[in-house]
């Protein structure tokens, strides 16, 4: 299992007054990593600080390991404040699309079920990350930092906590 804290470095990613991408995305990666108490599932991240990677480096670093499932974490953001929620996208094609697609609805159906914000059904895209992956690979947008009420939950430390929870408990009942 991989997890990717997306952005790094000089590479912000979505920012607001309050916060910002790269540091969000990358404590609650850290939080998975400590909190997985499951001897049968192996954390593995694509970096652990705030350090800046290429997305070929991340894609070779995942590649390397030869991951059952890559879940990419990132932080959405738009010019629409209004615009809310989570979003799941899987490669329009990978070698292991079809797997993406499932793990990507039962995960997303999960989320619905344990975690305070809404979500769009699981979107395809070209995304790098996806598309040069061998393993199975989810990018998930935890949310909008443009939006106040979902840069309250994803600056909550509580709210992180389910999220990561969330998270551990799937990867752990998936087989």
């Amino acid at each position: 299992m991989v997890i990717d804290a997306e952005h790094g470095g000089t590479d912000f990613g979505a920012t607001s007054s309050s916060g910002i991408e790269k540091l969000i995305v990358e404590k609650i990666t850290n939080k998975i990593k400590f909190l997985n108490k499951d001897e049968n599932v192996v954390v593995h991240l694509t970096r652990k600080e705030d350090k800046y990677l290429s997305l070929s480096d991340r894609t070779a670093i995942i590649n390397n390991i030869k991951p059952d499932l890559v879940l990419s974490l990132h932080v959405n953001q738009s010019i629409n404040v209004a615009k809310s929620g989570m979003e799941f996208y899987v490669a329009n094609e990978s070698a292991a699309s079809e797997r993406s697609v499932i793990i990507a609805n039962e995960l997303r159906t999960k989320f619905m079920q344990d975690n305070a914000l809404q979500s769009s059904e699981v979107k395809k895209a070209p995304f790098f990350i996806l598309k040069k992956s061998d393993a199975p690979a989810i990018v998930i947008e935890l949310g909008y930092l443009s939006n106040s009420s979902d840069r309250a939950y994803l600056m909550d430390g509580k709210e992180q906590d389910k999220i990561v929870a969330t998270i551990i408990s799937f990867i752990s009942a998936l087989k």
